[in-house]
């Protein structure tokens, strides 16, 4: 495997290699530096290029979370989050960016809309953009090439998605993740319903034959979930296919972000 992914395997299967994607080489930047934003569940993440990555915990010290399953449910407590995070790492606002967020797969455009309006509050970015968390993930796992699945199996919610050269065909998600893991939901459970989103990508005749292929393929994850190997091991078990952990799934998202953003400030026209 590339030194990005590695990989859980059924005993008498082999997966195949997931490369880095070319949009890993150096870009010549212009103007301000691209910034990419990841408002988790559990983590409020920046990333402010390579080595450039500030976080926080969601509700760290407050009496409520700025964000649950996925969603801003508290937009100036989640801006006076994001300021503090720059302030303690003395982190100068780059004011005009291009920055790309990331966006739950499925996000409704009132979702959409309340983180606008706190990156605008907090960045105001010169052109901000959103990907879809699992197409970032695939990004930053240097997957995005040919037919994938992936699961992003985050704090909150679990993400499923069918992608097709880096482009999201078809999707599901649950709000349930890796917080809700206790003596009621299981780590089987967990997998268990990662597997029901995939049968149902499976049951659309349009793009069963994409699953079967990206099936054969492996299953990729990222997120919080694939950093528990009870949760992997369960998934390989109830899907009979290899599944591929990224190496640094709970950042995936937010580096393919980052990239996105790259990509976007070399090649502004193809947006």
């Amino acid at each position: 495997m590339s030194g990005n992914v590695t990989s859980a395997h059924l005993p008498a299967r082999t997966g195949i290699l997931v490369g880095r994607s070319h949009t890993t080489r150096p870009a010549v930047a212009v103007g301000p530096e691209p910034v990419a934003v990841d408002l988790g569940s559990a983590q409020l993440r920046i990333w402010l290029g390579p080595g450039g990555l500030l976080s926080v915990p969601v509700g760290q010290g407050l009496r409520a979370p700025v964000v649950r399953r996925g969603r801003v449910v508290d937009g100036p407590g989640c801006a006076t989050e994001l300021r503090r995070l720059l302030r303690d790492h003395r982190t100068p606002v780059p004011v005009g960016a291009l920055v790309v967020a990331c966006r739950p797969v499925l996000a409704t455009p009132a979702d959409q809309e309340a983180t606008r309006r706190v990156l605008n509050a907090v960045l105001a970015p010169s052109r901000l953009l959103f990907v879809d968390s699992v197409r970032a993930g695939a990004i930053g796992a240097g997957a995005a090439a040919g037919t994938l699945l992936l699961a992003d199996i985050g704090a909150q919610l679990t993400e499923v998605a069918l992608l097709e050269e880096g482009r999201v065909v078809a999707a599901r998600r649950a709000e349930v993740g890796t917080r809700d893991l206790n003596h009621a939901v299981t780590a089987a459970m967990l997998a268990e319903t990662t597997t029901r989103l995939i049968r149902e990508l499976r049951q659309e005749p349009a793009v069963r034959p994409l699953v079967r292929t990206a099936l054969a393929r492996g299953l990729v994850v990222v997120g919080d979930g694939a950093t528990r190997p009870d949760l992997t091991a369960r998934l390989v078990a109830t899907l009979g296919a290899t599944v591929h952990r990224a190496a640094a799934p709970r950042t995936a998202a937010l580096t393919g972000a980052g990239m996105a953003a790259v990509a976007a400030t070399r090649h502004p026209a193809s947006d």
